[in-house]
């Protein structure tokens, strides 16, 4: 399909960029970045359309041109492409247009090793998101759970600042704690290897084999004191406000991250990413 004007198609896909009501009632979203589109066709996401500009294409691009099955292959302007771009460098060789996937927790479980599962609460910034998830990819964390009122992790900006680890990572939205918190708990989620096949040991239930830590910076636990290499949900709460009581009564431990300075706090990402580093390096020494 070639599109010279913002006809309805376009305008669909256009409002991919920023409104987060199109992309949840048409069950897409938009990718920008060669890094994104390469992570996403090597996970064999469902595309629905593929965009190119009206101009020669590099081999790379050309190539996944070609090779690419997709609900709809078009062919835009170049000043059309670079609206869908969203930026103001240079005009993408390629967009994509990939299936929503489905808000469904399950999609956390990881059998090959211990779970780390990130909970994002009620974050306000889309690229907070990309970033944590970014560092979830990076430190071998299990996905990202973003749970209340939120920014929107399908968001192009969150993409682009996760680098593409939106498209590795699972990232499943929730409207609150109960729903996670369920979900650990069924005996399904029971961590096998540590006692029976049944993921039972020592006949404890599913969700005493699981820890929920919470960080706050008046947490009373210094962060390397605990033990990540438990099965474990780890909390970040809201930028501003931090965490929630529901979430706070929920927490086994409350961790705090030991700074010197004058700086009060860490941005929720960056304080995320350093209790993600610590559970990977107490799990590489086991």
């Amino acid at each position: 399909m070639r599109i010279s004007t913002r006809n309805a198609t376009f305008q669909q896909w256009q409002s991919l960029l920023g409104n987060r009501t199109k992309r949840n009632r048409h069950r897409e979203f938009l990718v920008q970045g060669v890094r994104p589109l390469t992570l996403a066709l090597e996970r064999q996401w469902p595309v629905r359309a593929l965009l190119r500009g009206d101009a020669p294409l590099s081999d790379w691009a050309q190539g996944v041109w070609e090779q690419t099955a997709a609900g709809l292959h078009g062919i835009l302007t170049p000043e059309l492409m670079a609206e869908l771009g969203g930026k103001q460098e240079a005009t993408p060789e390629l967009l994509a247009v990939l299936e929503l996937p489905p808000d469904d927790l399950d999609r956390l479980q990881t059998p090959a090793r211990v779970p780390l599962v990130t909970v994002f609460d009620r974050p306000g910034s889309p690229g907070n998101i990309g970033t944590l998830t970014r560092s979830v990819d990076a430190f071998g964390g299990s996905g990202v759970v973003v749970t209340g009122h939120a920014a929107d992790p399908y968001d192009p900006r969150c993409v682009r600042a996760s680098t593409g680890s939106m498209l590795t990572v699972p990232v499943v939205r929730v409207p609150s704690h109960v729903e996670l918190l369920a979900w650990i708990a069924q005996p399904a989620q029971a961590v096998v290897g540590a006692g029976d096949a049944a993921g039972s040991p020592g006949g404890l239930s599913a969700r005493e084999q699981w820890q929920v830590v919470g960080l706050d910076e008046a947490g009373d636990v210094p962060v390397r004191e605990v033990d990540l290499t438990l099965p474990t949900v780890l909390v970040i709460g809201n930028e501003t406000r931090g965490l929630t009581r529901a979430w706070r009564e929920a927490c086994d431990h409350l961790v705090s991250i030991p700074m010197v300075g004058s700086a009060s706090s860490l941005n929720a990402a960056v304080a995320g990413s350093l209790v993600l580093h610590e559970a990977l390096q107490q799990r590489l020494r086991t």
